[in-house]
């Protein structure tokens, strides 16, 4: 099984409450190979939400309670992006997931690279809270940008 990010298979489940489907990726579902996870639904925020990024580090530091994330209007959504990264990675282990299709720059999914806190676009190095996470538990992470050349 493939963990995959929701809003890849069309789910809308993104902070706008659009989505950002692709076609491979609905062949996996098809085909019994993935199961879907919006990790800041499963945090408990809710769709649509106001945009959020992660301030002074990534993931992995959040992880550590060394950085935060905040969303555009300064509140401090922190705690919904751990238990929502936790509550992936419980589904994750359920399903016997070793990979992970996540949505590139997101504070949860992002892959090696995500928005860097300025609400500015600009863009920095670091895994997203829930990707961080994963990887930390041995799941290889992939994004919308990478992943045809595993599957």
């Amino acid at each position: 099984m493939i963990l995959i990010s929701a809003c890849l298979a069309g789910i809308n489940c993104r902070y706008d409450g659009g989505s950002k489907q692709i076609v491979e990726i609905e062949k996996l579902i098809k085909e019994g190979k993935a199961v879907l996870v919006c990790p800041e639904q499963l945090g408990g925020l809710p769709t649509p939400r106001i945009p959020c990024e992660i301030r002074d580090g990534d993931g992995r530091s959040v992880l550590e309670k060394s950085a935060a994330v905040y969303n555009r209007e300064g509140a401090n959504l922190t705690d919904c992006f751990i238990r929502g990264a936790e509550e992936t990675l419980k589904i994750a282990k359920l399903y016997g997931v070793e990979k992970a299709i996540l949505k590139a720059r997101s504070p949860s999914c992002g892959k090696d690279r995500i928005y860097d806190g300025s609400f500015q676009k600009k863009v920095t190095h670091g895994d997203g809270v829930t990707a961080a996470l994963l990887r930390k538990h041995g799941i290889l992470v992939l994004d919308e940008e990478d992943f045809r050349e595993y599957i």
